[in-house]
């Protein structure tokens, strides 16, 4: 992404096809990697505030990943990787591979023609377009992957009774039942607290991880490679962990919502704040920053390479 800072032009963005490719290959890659932290993160999310007196099933990453392993094997943290690798070939390869293209454009009205750099504000921009298109398109796979994860939550929750098969057998067979038992509309479920989601993190992982690469760069203190590659990652990660999770949990809620508790993303955020209090909305922090954490080092390692590999 961001090149080193000097007085030259800002190299020109690959074709959008190849970038397009990179992208969806290194999201694909890291989503894979990195999945069982999703699973927890989304558990943690939908347990609500448990009764007084009464110890919540799921206690920190580590204890959420234990239980789940323990109670419905060791595959179900990858419950949802049908859907997750569809979104993220399609939303990931969107969101990113669309990002240096719309960033050359946004930077040339921003910034003016042959500006050495994009400003900040220009990243955040490209960041908030490419992530808003991305997800308006894809998020029929977002729904699935939170119903398929918030399904054994589901199936388990009346102790002592032997759980009921799941609801959707498959990735294919949630988008034809959702959309028979809810519409077409009904894939689209969420898309507005989606879009905001997913628009900011796009924004603040994307616009984090530029800048602070070309920061570093700037300073002479690494080289382009590999711990630079992390670092940024790292930020990148941070940021859109404090920045996003509000919107995340309430996506979260919202999503895995298929027995109408929320009548919307507005209604979701008042009852969550009512109900579990201001601090519900960093539920899953920990988790959450350790999924982005590690997905966007991944990714961002995996894409450099990539993008490396077919530019030479």
């Amino acid at each position: 992404m961001a090149g080193d800072s000097s007085t030259k032009k800002a190299p020109q963005p690959l074709p959008l096809w190849k970038s397009f490719g990179a992208s969806a290959f290194s999201a694909c890659t890291a989503e894979l990697l990195t999945l069982p932290f999703d699973t927890g993160k989304v558990r943690l999310q939908l347990q609500g505030t448990p009764t007084p007196g009464v110890a919540p099933k799921y206690k920190g990453l580590v204890g959420t990943v234990g239980t789940i392993a323990k109670e419905e094997g060791a595959a179900a943290l990858w419950k949802g990787w049908q859907p997750g690798l569809h979104r993220q070939c399609l939303f990931g390869g969107l969101r990113i591979g669309l990002y240096d293209p719309v960033k050359s454009q946004v930077s040339r009205l921003m910034d003016g023609e042959g500006a050495a750099e994009s400003s900040f504000g220009a990243k955040v921009v490209s960041g908030l377009i490419t992530g808003g298109v991305a997800i308006s398109i894809a998020n029929p796979t977002d729904l699935v992957k939170v119903r398929l994860q918030a399904q054994g939550r589901q199936a388990l929750a009346e102790a002592g009774k032997a759980p009921p098969k799941p609801k959707y057998p498959s990735a294919m067979a949630a988008y034809r039942m959702i959309a028979k038992e809810e519409g077409i509309a009904g894939l689209w479920t969420g898309v507005v607290p989606n879009i905001t989601r997913n628009s900011v993190i796009n924004a603040t992982e994307l616009a984090t991880y530029d800048q602070v690469k070309q920061m570093l760069l700037a300073s002479k203190l690494v080289d382009d490679n590999v711990f630079c590659h992390i670092l940024s990652g790292l930020g990148a990660g941070l940021c859109a962990c404090i920045v996003g999770s509000p919107v995340d949990v309430v996506k979260s809620r919202v999503m895995g919502d298929s027995v109408g508790m929320y009548s919307g993303t507005v209604d979701c955020f008042v009852k969550t704040m009512k109900n579990d209090g201001i601090m519900a909305f960093y539920k899953g922090f920990i988790p959450n920053f350790t999924r982005l954490g590690s997905w966007n080092v991944a990714m961002f390692l995996t894409l450099e390479q990539v993008k490396k590999l077919i530019s030479e």
